[in-house]
């Protein structure tokens, strides 16, 4: 008899193991939106993770803009660990959940090529919290802005992968280092690249002051950074509480316009020549993490038509992911574009 209690007992207590064991493997594929594989120790690692974006924020928040709005952190090293960096489990990423304001906290990712998405970008539908967008002279004020761009992992009407990202933020500050990370995989697709990106928010705000971005090729020192960028758009200011904003008069939008933003910030374009080769250039389109190429001073081409925009044209504003830029019109002429005719 004493034996078969302490048999049930045993048996009692491997149930409330399992038990326990499977609400923490739920409440962690609840933060995961893809089929992609997570160690424990990975998800033990984002724990980790958690902890050094909370004291790393605290420090980010008390840094003010100053005319900069990509700032380094850390001297630039990445402050991952060497289990944050393991590539035993093969490629992965983690979105974890809502705050309890519905904001984004983290979005991590060990990030290879066969993860990058092929598919053409489906319509945003999720506007993210302290939506309030407005036009300005350049376009939209606000981006529904990826954590991890969808260039990289495919993930689109991800809640827990969208802020709201002025357009500044979003392109060039942010695509700049996605187009980094997008340029090493393509080019060594047997590599692996360690990527977080955390929204900094002061309090109950509902926009974030700004995003806190690091990186690592694993390997190799080709692709390592780790900066802050400010979410902030010149003539605009933001009320980060609520997201509402007023706009200065230089800012403010004119009534005559060669392309017209739509609010997902893509442009419709007015030109009738053929150097918009994807649907993705048009008004049809509503990408906004890859969108925005109005960068002044830039010469912009087209990577599929082979043709090539200045400020001012009617085809420079296009689709960022299919963007390419010079620095002249002599660069450009010398990678075999050609400039559009209007």
């Amino acid at each position: 008899m004493e034996d078969f209690m302490k048999k049930w007992v045993k048996l009692g207590l491997t149930a409330l193991a399992a038990l326990s064991l499977g609400t923490f493997t739920g409440q962690q594929d609840h933060a995961l939106t893809t089929a992609t594989p997570v160690a424990a120790a990975t998800k033990h690692s984002q724990a980790h993770l958690a902890k050094t974006s909370q004291a790393s924020n605290a420090a980010l928040l008390k840094r003010s803009y100053t005319n900069e709005q990509t700032v380094t952190v850390n001297d630039d090293k990445p402050t991952f660990t060497k289990k944050d960096l393991s590539t035993k489990n093969g490629g992965w990423q983690v979105y974890s959940n809502l705050d309890t304001l519905n904001r984004p906290t983290a979005a991590n990712a060990l990030i290879t090529k066969k993860m990058m998405p092929t598919a053409k970008r489906e319509p945003l539908t999720v506007d993210p919290t302290g939506w309030h967008n407005k036009k300005l002279k350049s376009g939209y004020l606000y981006n529904r802005s990826h954590l991890i761009g969808y260039q990289l992992t495919g993930q689109n009407n991800n809640p827990k992968n969208l802020i709201t990202g002025t357009r500044s933020l979003n392109s060039p500050e942010m695509l700049h280092y996605e187009d980094d990370i997008a340029d090493f995989l393509k080019n060594n697709p047997g590599k692996y690249v360690r990527y977080q990106v955390v929204p900094v928010f002061k309090g109950d705000d509902l926009v974030a002051r700004g995003v806190h971005m690091q990186a690592k090729s694993i390997g190799s020192n080709q692709i390592k950074f780790n900066v802050y960028i400010f979410n902030i758009e010149a003539g605009v200011t933001i009320n980060y509480a609520t997201g509402t904003s007023q706009v200065s008069a230089s800012a403010a939008a004119t009534t005559t316009s060669s392309s017209t933003s739509t609010p997902d910030n893509t442009t419709t374009e007015s030109q009738t020549q053929t150097d918009t080769t994807t649907s993705s250039e048009t008004a049809s389109s509503t990408d906004t993490n890859d969108v925005n190429t109005a960068t002044q001073g830039q010469i912009v081409g087209n990577i599929n038509s082979k043709i090539y925009h200045v400020p001012g044209q009617a085809g420079y504003h296009m689709n960022a992911a299919n963007a390419v830029y010079f620095q002249t019109e002599q660069q450009a002429q010398a990678a075999g574009y050609r400039k559009a005719l209007r």
